[in-house]
């Protein structure tokens, strides 16, 4: 490949709307996320809980050496020439491939507003600055469900990293759906950096990776390949981590009619496996909607049933703040009120207030009358600091359980909040049974429904 930039040709510009079922299934159920209504994303965070919403593509990681066909190949599956190519290292950042509306490119904020779920990487410093996309409205093969991540090149030796590049990489493909890794059969296909990579990502998501030998048509002779070939998988196999059954290592190359090539070419055995990570992204985004769903819902009965308790706590403290209160107020006034009657006589008493009142009056006062004459002269003036402590502390009381209420919903809340498990249940479940069915009619014979 040369080095040199090729005029930018637009891939299907006037590209109709018709979108195959699963890019379809994807969109709709990243809508039921991000709706500014009734998405379960704004629901979530209404009751604190943090949702991100499904992507509505596959991410697919490719990694390797410099020069290792990396951009051509994602040049060859947009059929669109993206990516520069060349010899030299000539993709020094993380690049995102992906397919829009209109052709553009983007910086590394604007790039991580379109990726929310790569925020993780503002913790590796200089990375934002080496981050871009671009946007193609090709829409070959299935790349409106996929998007590149473009790697830098990796080298050993002197060569020098803007950024933590090791832990990037590994940070990139955790969050991506399938890594590829490119070895090189011609360039340093047994680059250590490359390798250590491969090992620390094997090791956090092994299930992801798939290798392959690259640029196999420029291996001269057969016996040439499976050379390199045995040197690769020896080299790998060196490491504990990579040293697993059921190795595979397909040989591909770009296509090139002008340049014909007996050696097997099996890139549409990655196309296939690109395919195949659509249909199970398709299956894990419904199967993620359904436990969403039920964890909203979850959380909205936890919630209302939490505000019962609180409630219900809340008068509790409230009698006791009353109960307490009361008896502040009336255990003194009660002790002052019976030396000041114990001062009249009984018949101004039945004048003034009534005989009836009088005569209770008069029960009351003289049981705290008699109570006080047991009470020693000298210990009279301690039942009072006493007394007074006690009474003080009713009031303390009083004012504790007032301070314990806990906050409760309005009736207007708990009607929503109801609403919107009502929503859930009602809506969004019969949607994504919907449209599970949807998906399986594709694959599934009628009469299996």
């Amino acid at each position: 490949m040369s080095g040199c930039k090729k005029p930018r040709a637009v891939a299907n510009p006037l590209e109709s709307t018709i979108t195959t079922p699963s890019e379809r299934i994807l969109k709709e159920c990243h809508t039921l996320y991000i709706d500014n209504e009734n998405g379960l994303v704004k629901m979530a965070e209404s009751l604190g809980v943090r949702l991100l919403p499904p992507r509505k593509k596959i991410i697919v990681m490719i990694m390797g050496n410099h020069s290792a066909g990396k951009s051509s190949f994602i040049n060859w599956y947009v059929e669109e020439h993206i990516q520069k190519t060349g010899v030299a290292i000539e993709t020094q950042g993380f690049t995102f491939i992906t397919s829009g509306r209109k052709r553009e490119s983007l910086t590394g904020n604007a790039t991580l507003h379109l990726y929310p779920h790569f925020r993780p990487l503002l913790e590796f410093k200089g990375v934002t600055d080496y981050l871009s996309a671009e946007i193609s409205t090709s829409k070959q093969k299935k790349f409106s469900l996929v998007t590149f991540v473009d790697t830098p090149g990796l080298v050993d030796g002197d060569m020098v990293y803007p950024f933590d590049v090791n832990n990037a990489i590994t940070s990139f493909g955790e969050q991506a759906d399938l890594i590829f890794v490119f070895f090189d059969p011609m360039g340093q296909a047994l680059c250590k950096r490359t390798l250590n990579i491969v090992e620390k990502l094997s090791d956090k998501c092994g299930d992801k990776l798939r290798f392959y030998l690259s640029k196999a048509d420029e291996v001269g002779r057969e016996t040439d390949r499976q050379r390199v070939m045995m040197q690769i998988v020896q080299e790998l196999c060196r490491r504990p981590g990579l040293n697993k059954c059921g190795f595979e290592m397909p040989t591909i190359y770009i296509p090139n009619p002008q340049k014909p090539s007996r050696c097997i070419n099996q890139i549409d055995e990655v196309c296939e496996t690109i395919e195949k990570s659509i249909n199970q992204a398709v299956q894990k985004t419904l199967d993620q909607l359904e436990k969403d769903c039920n964890l909203v819902i979850s959380t909205i009965n936890h919630t209302l049933e939490q505000d019962r308790v609180n409630a219900s706590c809340n008068r509790s403290n409230r009698f006791n703040s009353f109960l307490c209160a009361v008896l502040g107020i009336f255990l003194p006034s009660l002790f002052i009120l019976s030396f000041i009657i114990s001062t009249f006589a009984p018949e101004e008493l039945d004048t003034l207030v009534g005989e009836g009142l009088a005569r209770m009056l008069y029960f009351s006062s003289g049981i705290v009358v008699y109570l006080w004459a047991w009470i020693p002269e000298d210990w009279q003036i301690w039942f009072v600091i006493t007394f007074g402590a006690l009474c003080y502390f009713m009031f303390f009381l009083a004012k504790y359980f007032a301070r314990q209420g806990s906050k409760t919903l309005t009736k207007r809340e708990k009607k929503k909040l109801a609403e919107c498990g009502d929503y859930i249940q009602d809506v969004l479940k019969s949607k994504k049974r919907t449209l599970y069915e949807e998906y399986l009619r594709q694959c599934a014979a009628e009469y299996d429904f």
